[in-house]
C-alpha cells in the first residue's frame, strides 16, 4: 500500500463531502418548506390548482419523483460515457459538468429565478449518488481488497471530516453571504476532487497492472444497460440491490418525519442552520467508528459485522420509535441510522467491489447507487404519505417491516460475498507498459 495514494483519496474524499454538505442543508430546507412559492415554477403550480389540490402537501413527494425520473433518464447516458470513454476522460468529463451546473445554480439563486428550489433539490441528489458512486468506483481501481480493508475506514474518516466541515460553512455563511455564494464555495471544493483524480491515477495504473487486470487507460466498451443485466444476473450485486433498496426505505421514512419537525421553524435560514447542526451530530458520531473501529471490524472479522450491526440496531430503532415517536427519540435513531451507514455499512459494500470485474465496478454499481437508491426514495415517500394520515405510531410499525427487509439484505449480502475471489478473475490481461 502507497501511502501518498492515501492521503491523495483522504483529500478527494474530504472535498467532495464538503462540497455537498455544503449544499446539503439548503436541499434539506428546500424539501422542507411548505410554501409552494419557495419551490415550484409558477406554471406547475397553476397546474396543480387546476387539479384542485394545494402542491405545497405534496413537496417531498413530487420532489422524489423528479428525482427518480431524472435518474433513470441518466442511467444510459452514464453507461455510454463509461462504455466509450477511457478513466481518464469521463471522471474528469462528470466533475466539470457538475462544477458547470453549480455556476448555472449561483445564476438562478442570484437572480431569484422562480422554481429554482426544485430544481436545486433534484440536481443535488443526482449529484451526491453519482459523485460518490464514482469516487467508490475509482477507489476500487486504486487499491485492491487488502489495501482496501486497512484504509477504506480512515479514507471514510475523511470524507466525515469534509462532512462536519461544509455544514459548519453553512451554518457561518448563509446568513451572511446567501445561498448564492455558498455555491461558488462548493464548487471550489469539487475543483480540489478534479485536482486529485488526475494525481490518483498513476496507482490505478499500477493496481492494474500488478494485479494483470484490464486496463482502465482503454474504454470499458459493452452496453451502455449493462449496469442493469449484471445486477439482474448476479447473486451478490442482487443482494446489495435488496440492501440499499430497504436500507433507503428506513432513511426516507425517518428523513419524512423529521422535516414534519422542520416546518414549524419558520424561514429558510433557521431550518437550513437546523438541518446543518443535525448533519453535523451524524458526521461527529461517525468519525469517532470510522476511527477507532471501522478498520479493526473489517481486517479481524471481513463485512459482516459492519453490516449486520447496523441492520439489527436499526431494526431495534424503529421498534422503540413505533412504540414512542418521540421528536428526541426520532432525532437519536436518525443520527444512530446515518452514523452506521457511512462508518460501517459503507465501507463493507465498497470494499466488495474490488474484487468484482471493472464493469461490474462502473455500470453495475451506477444503477444500486442510483436508480436503485432513488427506486427506493421514490416507493418510500409515497408510502410515508399514504400511512402519515394514521399518525408516526403506524408509520414507525411498518417501518419496522422494512428494517427487517434491509436486515434480510445484508444477510444474503453475507452470503453471496463469500465466493468472490480476492481479486477480481474476469477480463485479465498480459501486464504491459502503462
Amino acid at each position: 500500500m502507497d501511502t501518498p495514494a492515501l492521503w491523495w483519496s483522504l483529500l478527494y474524499f474530504f472535498a467532495l463531502l464538503t462540497g455537498y454538505y455544503v449544499l446539503r442543508p439548503v436541499r434539506d430546507a428546500m424539501g422542507a418548506s411548505a410554501d409552494a412559492q419557495a419551490v415550484f415554477p409558477p406554471g406547475l403550480i397553476a397546474w396543480a390548482q387546476g387539479m384542485g389540490f394545494n402542491l405545497g402537501d405534496f413537496t417531498l413527494q413530487v420532489l422524489f419523483t423528479g428525482t427518480f425520473i431524472c435518474m433513470v433518464l441518466l442511467q444510459p447516458l452514464y453507461g455510454a460515457l463509461v462504455s466509450r470513454f477511457p478513466r481518464r476522460v469521463f471522471l474528469p468529463l462528470v466533475y466539470l459538468v457538475f462544477i458547470a451546473c453549480l455556476l448555472g445554480f449561483y445564476w438562478a439563486f442570484d437572480s431569484a429565478m422562480p422554481g429554482r428550489g426544485a430544481a436545486f433539490f433534484i440536481w443535488v441528489a443526482v449529484f451526491n449518488l453519482f459523485a460518490v458512486s464514482v469516487f467508490w468506483s475509482y477507489m476500487a481501481d486504486v487499491f485492491d481488497n487488502e489495501d482496501a480493508k486497512k484504509v477504506y475506514g480512515y479514507i471514510g474518516a475523511g470524507g466525515t471530516i469534509g462532512a462536519l466541515t461544509g455544514p459548519t460553512i453553512t451554518s457561518l455563511l448563509v446568513e451572511r453571504i446567501g445561498v448564492a455564494n455558498l455555491l461558488l464555495v462548493s464548487a471550489g471544493f469539487l475543483g480540489v476532487c478534479l485536482w486529485c483524480i488526475l494525481r490518483l491515477r498513476p496507482w490505478a495504473i499500477q493496481r492494474e497492472q500488478r494485479n494483470r487486470e484490464a486496463s482502465g487507460e482503454t474504454a470499458m466498451g459493452g452496453s451502455v444497460l449493462a449496469g442493469l443485466r449484471l445486477v439482474w444476473q448476479d447473486p451478490l450485486l442482487r443482494a446489495l440491490a435488496m440492501l440499499m433498496f430497504f436500507g433507503v426505505g428506513v432513511g426516507t421514512l425517518l428523513y419524512n418525519e423529521q422535516a414534519a419537525i422542520a416546518r414549524q421553524l419558520g424561514v429558510d435560514a433557521a431550518r437550513t442552520a437546523y438541518y446543518a447542526r443535525l448533519d453535523w451530530g451524524v458526521n461527529l458520531l461517525t468519525i469517532v467508528i470510522q476511527v477507532f473501529l471501522t478498520r479493526w471490524l473489517l481486517r479481524r472479522f471481513g463485512v459482516a459485522p459492519l453490516l449486520l450491526i447496523p441492520a439489527g440496531a436499526i431494526l431495534l430503532g424503529f421498534a422503540l420509535l413505533s412504540a414512542s415517536p418521540l421528536p428526541a427519540l426520532i432525532w437519536v435513531v436518525q443520527v444512530m441510522t446515518r452514523a452506521s451507514e457511512f462508518s460501517l455499512a459503507k465501507p463493507a459494500r465498497e470494499t466488495l467491489y474490488t474484487r468484482v470485474e471493472r464493469e461490474a465496478r462502473y455500470k453495475a454499481k451506477a444503477v444500486i447507487d442510483t436508480a436503485v437508491y432513488r427506486g427506493g426514495d421514490l416507493s418510500f415517500v409515497w408510502l410515508h404519505k399514504l400511512l402519515s394520515g394514521f399518525g408516526s405510531h403506524v408509520v414507525f410499525l411498518v417501518g419496522v417491516g422494512v428494517a427487517f427487509g434491509m436486515g434480510l439484505g445484508a444477510w444474503r449480502v453475507v452470503r453471496a460475498q463469500k465466493h468472490l475471489p480476492e481479486t477480481p478473475a474476469a477480463k485479465v490481461v498480459e501486464a504491459g507498459p502503462a
